[in-house]
C-alpha cells in the first residue's frame, strides 16, 4: 500500500493524501480523517527513509533485519554470527532484534523493520505464532524473506533448515545400537515444524529397530527447568526408559542432572543424546552426546539467498529451500558401540 494506491482509491490526488497523512491543516478534519482510516485499515506504513531522503541526494544503507527467538541461545547466536559475517562479506549490515518467542512481539518487530525500510528480513518464527499475516504483507510489499530454523508454512517464503528429521534419526539409531530398548523423546509443541520433523526421526529409528511407539515417554518440554522436573516422573515407571533424545542440549542436560540427582549412572544405566553441540554440551559432567546444528552455516546461506534476492542474482518469486546437513558427535552421555 502506497499513497499513491490511496490516493487511487478515494479519487483523490497524491498531494491531497500526504498532507492528510501529515495532519495538515490545509485538508478538512473530516476529509484527513477518512484518508487515515483509510490508511490505518490498509495498513499504509510511511517510508521514513525515503521522507528523510526527499530532500537529500544520501543513499540509505544497506541493512538486513534479522529476529531472533532468544539471544541468550547458543543457536541462534551461531546463526546470528553466520548472518554477520555474510554480509559483511557483501557490504550489508545486520538490524538484530529478538521476539521472545512472542508473536505480538515478533509482529511489532515486523513493522519496524518495514518502517525502517530494511532490504529484506531473516527470521526463525516466534513458539506461539500461529497467524501469518505480519510475513504475508512483508511479502506483499516487496520486502524478502528467509526463515531458517523454525520455518513458517503458512507463507510461501525461502528457508534454509537443517536436516531434522535424519538428525534425529541418526541420535535414536544410535541410543538403540548401543544397547537402548525403551528411548523417551523431549520435543517442543508440535506446531513447530522442527518438532513434527525430529518426531518423525525419532519414530522411525524406533520402527526400523521393530520397536513399538509409546506414547507415555513422548513430552513436550524443550528447557532445562522443565525436563529437570518432568524427568523423575518417567524414572519412576515400572518400566522405566533407559534412554533420551531431547530436542536441544539444555533439555538434555536437566535430563541428566535430574537422573544423576535419582542416583542413575550415566551412561550406564541411562543414555542421553541432544541436539545443538553448544558449548554446554562440553561443559557438563559427563560431556554430552549430540546432534551437531551447524548455526554458523545456516545463518551464511540465509545472509546469501536474502542478498541474492535483493541484488536480483536470484528472482524475488523464486523459493529458495536449502538443507544443512547434521552430524552425530559422541561423548561421555552414551555407551560405546565397540563395547557392545
Amino acid at each position: 500500500m502506497t499513497m499513491k494506491d490511496i490516493a487511487r482509491a478515494l479519487g483523490i490526488s497524491v498531494a491531497t493524501v500526504s498532507r492528510a497523512l501529515r495532519n495538515s491543516p490545509r485538508i478538512s478534519p473530516d476529509r484527513r480523517a477518512l484518508i487515515q482510516q483509510y490508511a490505518r485499515e490498509h495498513h499504509f506504513v510511511p517510508n521514513a527513509i525515503a521522507e528523510s531522503l526527499r530532500y537529500s541526494k544520501v543513499m540509505p544503507m544497506k541493512v538486513i533485519g534479522v529476529i531472533v527467538p532468544e539471544l541468550a541461545h547458543y543457536y541462534f547466536s551461531t546463526v546470528l554470527a553466520g548472518v554477520e559475517e555474510e554480509a559483511r562479506t557483501h557490504g550489508y549490515r545486520i538490524m538484530v532484534a529478538q521476539s521472545n518467542e512472542k508473536y505480538e512481539q515478533e509482529a511489532d518487530i515486523c513493522r519496524s523493520f518495514y518502517e525502517n525500510k530494511v532490504c529484506g528480513i531473516i527470521v526463525s518464527q516466534a513458539k506461539d505464532t500461529t497467524h501469518y499475516e505480519h510475513f504475508q504483507r512483508l511479502m506483499d510489499n516487496g520486502v524478502p524473506i528467509v526463515f531458517y530454523d523454525r520455518i513458517c508454512t503458512g507463507v510461501n517464503a525461502s528457508r534454509v533448515v537443517v536436516d531434522d528429521y535424519q538428525g534425529a534419526f541418526t541420535a535414536v539409531n544410535y541410543l538403540i545400537e548401543t544397547g537402548c530398548k525403551k528411548i523417551a523423546f523431549y520435543g517442543s509443541p508440535m506446531t513447530l515444524e522442527i518438532s513434527k520433523n525430529r518426531y518423525n526421526g525419532y519414530k522411525d529409528a524406533l520402527l526400523k529397530h521393530g520397536i513399538a511407539i509409546d506414547n507415555t515417554l513422548t513430552r513436550f518440554c524443550d528447557n532445562r527447568q522443565d525436563a529437570e522436573i518432568i524427568t523423575p516422573e518417567l524414572l519412576k515407571m515400572d518400566n522405566r526408559p533407559d534412554g533420551f533424545f531431547a530436542v536441544n542440549d539444555d533439555t538434555a542436560i536437566g535430563i541428566m542432572y535430574a537422573a544423576k540427582r535419582m542416583g542413575f549412572q550415566v551412561p550406564q544405566e541411562i543414555s542421553i543424546c541432544g541436539f545443538t553441540n553448544g558449548q554446554r554440551a562440553i561443559a557438563c559432567d559427563p560431556m554430552l552426546t549430540t546432534i551437531e546444528q551447524r548455526g554458523k552455516q545456516v545463518g551464511m546461506e540465509a545472509a546469501d539467498i536474502l542478498i541474492g534476492k535483493v541484488e536480483g542474482r536470484i528472482p524475488k518469486e523464486k523459493v529458495e529451500r536449502r538443507i544443512v546437513k547434521t552430524r552425530l558427535v559422541v561423548r561421555g552421555t552414551t555407551r560405546d558401540t565397540s563395547k557392545q
